[in-house]
């Protein structure tokens, strides 16, 4: 927590599981793009680095943070955007009004904006948008369920109607369920994204590279670049080495900040910190003994020194929440909770539910901070009476067929970086948390409905409740490391929505 307070958190990037690369292998796509693609050269293509490459370009049907991260706000774009200060604003849309009830929203769209395969954004197109989310198999569809209709009510004006009042709504419209298609562009969501951005997807070389094209009829005016490419690593280290030789120009998201020291000492590298939606959660499976019981689960919450976690894996960076799912910029958040860590009190909780002896296994995904992390929670969960078997899972592919889609394991951790996800982890019992609380929900659809000036305190009253019952354990806030050469200037710091906006990134000479 010291170095926190040492390092710079300035202006906002995605959450965590992304990557980039120049992609010259085999490629699994090319966008359906009316663009003359110009002939680039290093000095105008940006290459950006990552770990966790997408399985997918269809975000509808596939969860991860690794899609939107390089889709939104490059190919997609929404009404709204979410800017670094949290707030909402006019994308597609230039302006709304909303009705004195809260329930009745009026769009004026852009004029003159077109998809990448040339059809035209209309409020036509933004009523298909919408009403296709409840077709969506990626769970986030949930945000859009308080949508009970929309009208076209010219070319440019779009009227959606909510059955109640909604303080969420609006704002999920800035995250990828918010993302404007064409009925012309759904058909390859997988390989070939159509959206109104910046950018054509050109080349997808899957699980090492994503290149993007800048369109020279792209409604914002031009861009700062002619591509963008983002390059996936499959490790901390390699990522590290890459941005150290120039083979990137920037590493986001870094995973080893022990060797931050060495990179700051690098007068070729800017390196700063910024700060994420990306709760890091340690999940037990509330359906799967033990975790049935509550008291087992209240046990894991005291008997996990997350802390200790941090400074063990992070160098010290990261946010210690007090095990709420709750990300320091979101108005409801507090870092406090009853949950101090006390073996003591976890053992005599492990003993009181019978669970001393008990087997688990701890699922892990193949991400650098989830290795190391489990590590130290071998010990500390061994040491209140566990059992633990570790098991190396995959990620993406794996992790999300077992884990999230199978709902078969015991305990988990991965980082959830979706803004304001609290409704989506724990509001809904067939999620894979398991977490069922009528209590919880009823607390959420409050909050969402009541007046404005009411729903921070009602978002609270949830999180208190989903602590009490201890649904899962936020390890910690996930910082946001990059890491920079000179020249470049333009990359978002901080994870605030879901993409990783690369438009207005240039190289100087």
């Amino acid at each position: 927590m010291q170095k926190i307070a040492k390092i710079l958190f300035s202006t906002g990037l995605v959450g965590l599981l992304a990557a980039c690369s120049a992609g010259s292998t085999a490629s699994s796509g090319v966008g359906d793009a009316v663009v003359d693609t110009p002939a680039t050269s290093a000095a105008h293509t940006i290459v950006v680095g990552t770990t966790a490459p997408p399985a997918s370009l269809d975000f509808t049907t596939t969860s991860g943070a690794a899609i939107p991260q390089a889709l939104m706000g490059n190919v997609y774009e929404g009404l709204v955007r979410i800017d670094q200060d949290s707030t909402i604003q006019p994308l597609l849309a230039t302006s709304w009004e909303l009705d004195d009830a809260g329930t009745t929203y009026t769009f004026h769209l852009r004029e003159g904006v077109k998809f990448s395969n040339g059809d035209e954004f209309t409020a036509d197109t933004a009523k298909f948008s919408i009403d296709r989310v409840a077709d969506w198999s990626n769970g986030l569809k949930a945000s859009m369920s308080v949508v009970d209709h929309t009208e076209v009510v010219d070319q440019h004006t779009l009227k959606v109607v909510l059955k109640q009042r909604s303080n969420g709504w609006l704002w999920s419209m800035g995250t990828l369920v918010g993302a404007m298609m064409t009925p012309n562009g759904v058909a390859n969501l997988a390989t070939k994204p159509v959206g109104t951005g910046p950018y054509v997807v050109d080349k997808w070389a899957v699980g090492t590279s994503l290149t993007m094209v800048a369109r020279p009829d792209y409604w914002g005016g031009k861009i700062a670049n002619d591509r963008a490419v983002f390059r996936y690593f499959g490790d901390a280290i390699s990522l590290t080495n890459a941005v150290r030789s120039g083979t990137i120009d920037a590493a986001i998201g870094l995973q080893s900040p022990e060797l931050l020291e060495s990179l700051q000492a690098d007068n070729n590298l800017v390196v700063e910190v910024g700060s994420t939606n990306g709760e890091v959660l340690l999940s037990m499976n509330n359906k799967r003994a033990p975790f049935t019981d509550v008291r087992v689960r209240q046990a894991v919450m005291y008997g996990v020194d997350r802390q200790a976690i941090i400074d063990t894996t992070w160098e010290g960076y990261g946010v210690e929440t007090g095990g709420t799912p709750v990300p320091p910029t979101d108005p409801w958040y507090t870092g406090e909770s009853e949950y101090q860590f006390d073996p003591a009190r976890a053992r005599e909780l492990m003993a009181e539910a019978g669970a001393v002896g008990t087997e688990i296994t701890l699922s892990v995904p193949s991400l650098p901070y989830a290795q190391s992390a489990s590590e130290i929670l071998y010990s500390q969960l061994s040491d209140i009476g566990f059992k633990v078997k570790i098991e190396s899972t995959e990620f993406p592919a794996v992790w999300l067929a077992k884990v999230l889609k199978g709902k078969n394991y015991d305990m988990s951790l991965i980082a959830h970086v979706e803004p304001r996800d609290i409704p989506h982890l724990f509001g809904n019992p067939d999620y894979y948390l398991g977490f069922d609380s009528p209590k919880v929900r009823e607390l959420l659809a409050e909050a969402d409905a009541a007046p404005e000036d009411k729903y921070a305190e009602l978002m609270r009253q949830a999180v208190t409740e989903i602590m009490a019952q201890a649904g899962a354990d936020t390890l910690f806030n996930l910082p946001m490391i990059v890491v920079t050469h000179n020249g470049i200037t333009g990359i978002p710091r901080n994870s605030v929505a879901d993409g990783l906006v690369l438009s207005g990134v240039k190289k100087e000479a």
